[in-house]
């Protein structure tokens, strides 16, 4: 996964560059999310990954599918890939981009995994304190899980922040045996 990401990265980046520079951040996400969907599907992702098959007929068919979806700027973006034989790098090149976009935003997608769902009460602080943390809009997420035990597993970008019982009795535990 760490060499698409690595593979994915530039093209992210430019895809951002040129979103930026059009002020249009959300439209190009759509844009990347469409032809990301459309390049993950199985037969499009067996045409991508073809020897059989030029990546400028696989460009021709992805402008194709997104017809008016994708502005002129977007379509030279997709050939670019598509000449250096990046399409199959579409769905790692927008969770960069969405990254990107997020931090330029100043939004953060949280998760958070309790044993129980969190009240409202309870996410509404957790939202505040989260915010002021990683000064962001915190986008939060909440997801049951029985083994959690209790409290909470919260996922903040790269960050884990592990608040659940069995994530103290597993410290406890590194603790007395050292």
């Amino acid at each position: 996964m760490s060499s698409l990401t690595t593979l994915a990265r530039p093209y992210a980046k430019a895809a951002f560059e040129l979103a930026r520079a059009a002020n249009d951040l959300a439209g190009w996400d759509d844009m990347l999310t469409l032809a990301a969907t459309i390049a993950a599907d199985e037969s499009m992702a067996d045409l991508l990954e073809s020897p059989h098959v030029g990546a400028d007929r696989v460009v021709k068919l992805l402008l194709d599918i997104g017809g008016e979806h994708f502005n002129a700027k977007f379509q030279d973006f997709l050939s670019v890939l598509g000449a250096n034989d990046r399409l199959p790098l579409l769905p790692e090149i927008t969770r960069l981009y969405r990254r990107l976009r997020q931090e330029a935003e100043k939004r953060l997608h949280v998760r958070v995994v309790s044993a129980v769902p969190l009240e409202e009460d309870q996410a509404s602080r957790l939202r505040d304190a989260l915010a002021k943390r990683f000064e962001s809009e915190i986008e939060l997420e909440s997801e049951i899980d029985p083994g959690v035990l209790g409290g909470a597993v919260i996922y903040a970008g790269d960050q884990v922040i592990d608040g659940s019982l069995l994530g103290r009795l597993h410290k406890l535990e590194q603790n007395l045996s050292h």
